[in-house]
């Protein structure tokens, strides 16, 4: 690499960059050091569960991926350490490196002490942009700050997301008394009224009926999206296999939560909460509609897990992406979560996005697919 003076090492390939800042050079080590990574993961307080490396190994176990995080040491003491996983099995030139790939959630970089600068954020996404993958991605969580969209070099292509963030300050009786909606409370005291059961397990035991909610909802997705229930059954299946599942439940152990309500002994909802830090992550739901809407159990199932979360002194649930306006985001809004902004930046060397863009566009059109 030109300008550049690279050494191999044990626990990965380090490079000293051409491009530094002030306080002078700047070294990259890839993959990152295990140790560092979970060092920088307890020292940002705003590190998200999918930005830890049980997230990534979770990642490859289900999936054609390897490690590919880098992590930058500055000359003034800030370490800053970008998750990365890159497709294995193809030359650089025709790989992808992403944090993370489609479907796996918010990636983006770790930083400590404290938050970078311009010139720092500006030298890690100048150096993403120069990597010979066809493809780099970042996708950042509300919680990245301002510096980094300042920072992003023209080749990055920029996509607006909305990610809904519950605040648990103050505790679980704060954010029910003045969080939670009415209506909400409401919906709460009448499934506590009814019949419903709920169980929560943190050792992988209801992952089984878990999925096969999931499996009952792609179902009522298919009606609700006009799509052919067999092609949704394809779709749905090849996006969230049950080995996913099974694969976050083993690895993360009692920081993955599956709460799951029954109606008359059949499983009525589920909702899966993996945990991390100050954040707990409201990360699958399911149900069997017929069950679970007449009693509320999807209301009971958020309360119990929102409840769990500040009594384990999280700071925030963190309720994952929905469009402004849409259902989903109605339902979320409910419990006092909040849409923030979320940003994906891509360089791509060929038009990749866009084309999978326009395919996903034609194909509902054909389909007379609606988005619920």
């Amino acid at each position: 690499m030109s300008g550049e003076a690279v050494s191999r090492e044990a626990v990965g390939i380090v490079e000293v960059l051409d491009r530094t800042t002030g306080a002078g050079p700047v070294r990259v080590t890839t993959p990152a050091p295990r140790e560092e990574w979970w060092r920088l993961a307890e020292e940002d307080p705003a590190t998200l569960v999918t930005q830890t490396p049980t997230w990534l190994d979770s990642l490859c176990a289900t999936g054609p991926f390897e490690d590919a995080s880098r992590l930058y040491v500055f000359e003034g003491g800030r370490r800053l350490l970008v998750p990365l996983a890159r497709r294995r099995g193809l030359p650089a030139w025709l790989t992808a490196e992403e944090s993370w790939p489609s479907g796996w959630g918010i990636g983006g970089p770790l930083a400590a002490p404290g938050v970078p600068d311009e010139e720092e954020a500006a030298v890690v996404l100048r150096d993403l942009a120069r990597r010979p993958a066809l493809r780099v991605g970042v996708r950042f969580g509300p919680a990245a700050g301002p510096v980094w969209p300042a920072a992003v070099p023209p080749a990055f292509a920029t996509e607006a997301l909305t990610t809904y963030v519950l605040d648990l300050s103050g505790g679980f009786d704060e954010v029910w008394a003045h969080r939670f909606h009415g209506r909400v409370r409401r919906d709460v005291r009448k499934a506590e009224r009814s019949t419903v059961e709920v169980e929560a397990d943190r050792g992988g035991r209801l992952v089984g009926e878990f999925y096969g909610l999931y499996e009952t909802s792609m179902v009522r997705w298919a009606g609700q999206q006009h799509e052919p229930r067999a092609f949704a059954r394809l779709r749905q299946s090849r996006a969230f296999p049950r080995r996913y599942l099974e694969e976050v439940a083993d690895r993360f152990g009692a920081s993955c939560a599956v709460y799951l309500a029954r109606v008359d002994g059949e499983p009525a909802a589920g909702v899966v909460v993996l945990s991390y830090g100050g954040r707990a992550k409201y990360w699958r739901g399911a149900m069997d509609r017929d069950l679970a809407h007449p009693v509320r159990a999807n209301f009971l199932l958020q309360r119990l897990a929102i409840e769990d979360a500040c009594t384990e002194g999280r700071t925030a649930y963190v309720m994952g992406d929905s469009r402004p306006g849409s259902p989903l985001a109605h339902f979320k809004e409910g419990f006092g979560a909040e849409g923030l902004p979320s940003l994906r930046h891509r360089r791509e060397r060929l038009p990749l996005t866009e084309t999978d863009r326009l395919l996903r566009t034609t194909a509902k059109r054909l389909l007379r697919f609606r988005d619920a």
